[in-house]
C-alpha cells in the first residue's frame, strides 16, 4: 500500500475498532499487518530522473515464529521493496552487492534497453562481490511487474531476490471502470529450506576459490566454466575439459521440492490479512516469484480479473479462482459484497502447508472491518477453553 492508502486505512480502521476483536484491530494489529506489505523505496529526484539505491546482503528471514533462514535479501528485507513510478519515468537503480556471490537484477515484464536486461553472460557481466551496477530504462509499459536476480535464479529468487515494480498510470482505465482507494501487492514464493541451505554453503565456497584464484592470478575461463563462443565450449570438451554438470564432478542431486510457501515472505498464520468495508473495491496485484504454480480461491465472493501481466484485459472476467502461474502477474478487484471473513488460498492445497503440516503457506484472510464483532462469537464449549472470538490460529487439522 502507498503511505497515502496507509493512513487512510488507519483511520478506517479506528472507527471500526468496535466491531470486530480486538485482535484484529487493534493499534499493533494494524501496524504488524502493514508491515507485511512491500515497503515503498523511496527515490532521489536527480533532475528528471528517478534514481533509487537497491543492495543485496545476507539476512534472517523469520517465516513463521521459530523457523527462520538465512535469505538473500535487497535492503535487508523479503520481498524487496517496491519500486514505484509513473509511466514514462526516467528510472535509475544503483545496484550495490555486499555478498561473497555473483548476482544481476532482471526487470521482469520491462520493455528495458538490451545491455539492462540483467541476464549475465548476455546482457552484461555479473555484478561481483563488493561491485555496483547502474541499471538506466524508462518505465514502460504500466502496470504490475517485478524484479529479480538472474544470477543462480534457481537458488537466488527462492533465497528472497525478488521485488515488485509498479508502473503507474495517470489515466488508469482500472480504476476508471472500479473505483478503488486501497490496493495491496502479494508477492507468492516457494522454498526448499534444505537446498537452500546446502546450495548456498556450496556456492559460497565456489565463490571464495574462484576469488583467491583471480586475486592471485590464476584465473582460467574452464576453471569458471565460461565461453568465448558455443564453438570454443564444443572443442574444449573434445579437448578433455569435464563440464561441471557431469556426475564425475558433481553429485545427480535433485531439483527442489518445496517444503514452505510464502505470500510477502511469510507463511500463515502470519500472512497480510486484506482489510475491506462493505461497498468497498479493493485492488489486489498478485505475483508469482517462484517455481510453482498457484490456484488461488477466495471464498464467498467473485472477483474480477482485470489485467494480466500488467496490461488491463480489454473485458474483465469475473471468477473466484485462477491460476497463477511462475512469472505471472495477475491484478484483480475485490468488491466488499458479502461482509464476513473469507478465505483466500490456494486450492492446492499441498502449498496450504508448512513443512508438510496443514494449515500453513499460501492461507490468508479477507476482513471485512465493519463486521459486528457479534457475529464473530464462538460457542460455549470454545469459551470453556479459553478461547475468545474467531478467527484463532489452529496449527494442525
Amino acid at each position: 500500500m502507498k503511505r497515502r492508502e496507509f493512513m487512510q486505512t488507519s483511520t478506517m480502521l479506528t472507527a471500526a475498532a468496535a466491531l470486530l476483536p480486538a485482535s484484529l484491530l487493534s493499534t499493533t494489529a494494524v501496524a504488524a499487518n502493514a508491515q507485511k506489505f512491500p515497503a515503498p523505496l523511496k527515490p532521489i529526484i536527480d533532475g528528471d530522473v528517478k534514481e533509487f539505491h537497491l543492495f543485496i546482503d545476507v539476512h534472517q528471514q523469520e517465516i513463521v515464529p521459530g523457523f527462520k533462514i538465512h535469505t538473500l535479501a535487497f535492503n535487508n528485507q523479503v520481498p524487496g521493496p517496491e519500486i514505484r513510478v509513473k509511466r514514462g519515468d526516467k528510472v535509475r537503480v544503483i545496484f550495490k552487492n555486499k555478498t561473497e556471490l555473483n548476482h544481476t537484477i532482471h526487470w521482469h515484464g520491462m520493455h528495458v534497453p538490451w545491455r539492462m536486461d540483467g541476464v549475465p553472460y548476455v546482457t552484461q557481466m555479473p555484478v561481483m562481490p563488493g561491485q555496483e551496477f547502474v541499471y538506466e530504462f524508462l518505465a514502460e509499459p504500466q502496470g504490475t511487474h517485478f524484479y529479480h536476480c538472474h544470477w543462480g535464479t534457481l537458488l537466488h529468487m527462492q533465497a528472497g531476490m525478488y521485488g515488485s515494480l509498479i508502473v503507474e498510470e495517470d489515466d488508469d482505465p482500472i480504476r476508471k471502470q472500479f473505483p478503488y482507494e486501497r490496493e495491496y501487492t502479494l508477492l507468492y514464493s516457494a522454498h526448499d529450506v534444505n537446498f537452500l541451505r546446502e546450495e548456498m554453503n556450496s556456492m559460497l565456497e565456489r565463490m571464495k576459490e574462484r576469488m583467491y584464484l583471480m586475486k592471485n592470478g590464476r584465473f582460467n575461463k574452464e576453471r569458471f566454466a565460461v565461453f568465448n563462443t558455443k564453438d570454443e565450449f564444443v572443442q574444449a570438451v573434445k579437448d578433455g575439459y569435464q563440464p561441471p554438470y557431469l556426475v564425475n564432478r558433481r553429485a545427480p542431486d535433485e531439483l527442489p521440492v518445496p517444503n514452505w510457501f510464502t505470500v510477502n515472505g511469510k507463511s500463515y498464520p502470519m500472512t497480510p490479512n486484506l482489510f475491506i468495508k462493505e461497498k468497498e473495491n479493493i485492488r489486489v496485484r498478485l505475483i508469482n516469484a517462484g517455481t510453482e504454480e498457484h490456484y488461488l480461491h477466495l471464498h464467498g465472493h467473485d472477483f474480477w480479473q482485470v489485467a494480466d501481466d500488467g496490461l488491463p484485459v480489454p473485458q474483465p472476467w469475473q471468477r473466484n479462482t485462477l491460476r497463477l502461474s511462475p512469472g505471472k502477474t495477475l491484478d484483480i478487484i475485490i468488491e466488499g459484497k458479502n461482509r464476513g471473513i473469507w478465505t483466500f488460498h490456494d486450492h492446492d492445497t499441498r502449498r496450504v502447508t508448512n513443512n508438510g503440516l496443514y494449515p500453513g503457506g499460501n492461507l490468508l484472510a479477507l476482513v471485512y472491518e465493519d463486521l459486528p464483532a457479534k457475529e464473530t462469537e464462538l460457542n460455549m464449549m470454545a469459551k470453556k477453553m479459553g478461547l475468545k472470538n474467531l478467527p484463532i490460529v489452529a496449527l494442525d487439522e
